[in-house]
């Protein structure tokens, strides 16, 4: 799993845990290939890492393995992506872990989970959205299937991770008497859970959500609309006082009244005619007179941003979502902030991702007491 373990370190870093991110000796973690790349550093690396400290660790070898449970001998929670039964095989499954460290938490990330007849299979994030059921309904009726443009499965599966493991941390100290456990995260179950009523949908009335655009199936109006000046827009009307505010803020009170858009199932079963009429009245404003005509009367309407339109907005700016670092080997960059916002324990970004093994001495120094000359050792036997 490339995405989804960093995710949910990302976050808990964030807020100021100590993460330590084991690499491979030599080229470190496949994130650090991804591009695109600024002075032949990955920038998803750079963002996705950031606030970490990275150790070096071969696996592979019986030393290696031992010093990994002295690590977690040591630590709160314990992220892996192998596939299923490679930290069995390494003697480094929650057997053996959970001893050496009973209040540890291992959260475990794979394609479809430690059990099951899949469970063996290779995983990416891609596989996960097809078979959550979240891209077969992404798309237009006459066109095929759409992937998301972001490691959304992955995405999606850290936050959960980070979440589940914050409960078992809970569980451990409020009730559970100080026990660990084993939290098992596939990647396509956070996002099919996030589908929320589908299957229901389907036992009891029969219905298969298929492709729809950029509507809404259960309400309307709910799209994408486009401006007289050729910008793009999001509005959502899908309650009924909203609906009224938007026909009344358009100047088209009679809409309220037309049988055809009376209620919500009547204006999902007339659809096409309801954003007929909605597109008719936005070809002819512009984005700027749509917002500002709309939002004071409780319009629920928004751009279609990209990073340019980001990073120039007010309201971006004045929640600090975007901010600025210095970095040895970027120079001065921006990434994005914090988030969520926390009233008495903000989170702060201390350094975007390191270098490999770069924080070799220091851990391995104050976690395991390893002296100058034996992390040498190590280094020269190939296990650091």
């Amino acid at each position: 799993m490339i995405v989804a373990g960093g995710t949910a370190s990302s976050l808990l870093a964030d807020f100021g845990a100590e993460v330590v991110k084991v690499e491979r000796p030599g080229g470190g973690d496949p994130l650090r290939n991804w591009g695109p790349f600024a002075n032949g550093v990955s920038l998803w690396w750079k963002v996705h890492s950031r606030n970490k400290k990275s150790v070096t660790l071969n696996l592979g070898n019986v030393e290696g393995q031992g010093i990994l449970k002295d690590l977690a001998a040591k630590a709160d929670v314990l992220i892996e992506g192998f596939r299923p039964g490679v930290m069995e095989r390494w003697g480094l499954g929650p057997d053996e872990l959970l001893t050496v460290n009973p209040g540890l938490v291992m959260l475990r990330y794979s394609g479809f989970g430690q059990t099951g007849p899949y469970r063996e299979r290779p995983g990416f994030g891609t596989i996960a959205e097809c078979m959550s059921g979240y891209v077969g309904m992404t798309g237009f009726q006459n066109t095929p299937p759409v992937l998301p443009p972001v490691p959304l499965a992955d995405e999606v599966a850290g936050v959960f991770g980070a979440m589940a493991g914050m409960m078992a941390l809970y569980h451990r100290d409020a009730g559970g008497g100080g026990k660990g456990q084993v939290v098992d995260v596939s990647l396509f179950e956070p996002l099919f859970r996030l589908c929320i009523p589908h299957i229901t949908m389907f036992d009891l009335l029969g219905i298969n959500r298929e492709r729809v655009g950029n509507d809404f199936p259960d309400a309307a109006p709910r799209s994408l609309y486009r401006t007289g000046d050729d910008r793009w827009l999001g509005l959502s009307a899908t309650s009924q006082s909203t609906f009224e505010g938007l026909a009344r803020a358009m100047g088209m009170p009679e809409l309220i009244d037309r049988p055809a858009f009376t209620d919500n199932a009547s204006r999902i079963e007339n659809r096409e005619e309801l954003n007929d009429e909605l597109n008719a009245w936005l070809s002819g404003h512009t984005l700027d007179e749509t917002l500002g005509q709309l939002i004071p009367a409780g319009g629920v309407v928004g751009p279609v941003y990209n990073a340019a339109q980001i990073v120039e907005d007010p309201h971006y700016q004045a929640r600090e979502d975007i901010i600025e670092i210095d970095d040895p080997e970027l120079g001065h960059t921006r990434m994005l902030g914090i988030v969520p916002k926390f009233s008495e324990t903000p989170g702060a970004v201390e350094h975007a991702g390191p270098t490999v093994g770069q924080h070799n001495a220091a851990i391995y120094g104050s976690w395991l007491g390893l002296g100058e000359a034996e992390l040498s050792n190590l280094a020269e036997r190939g296990t650091i």
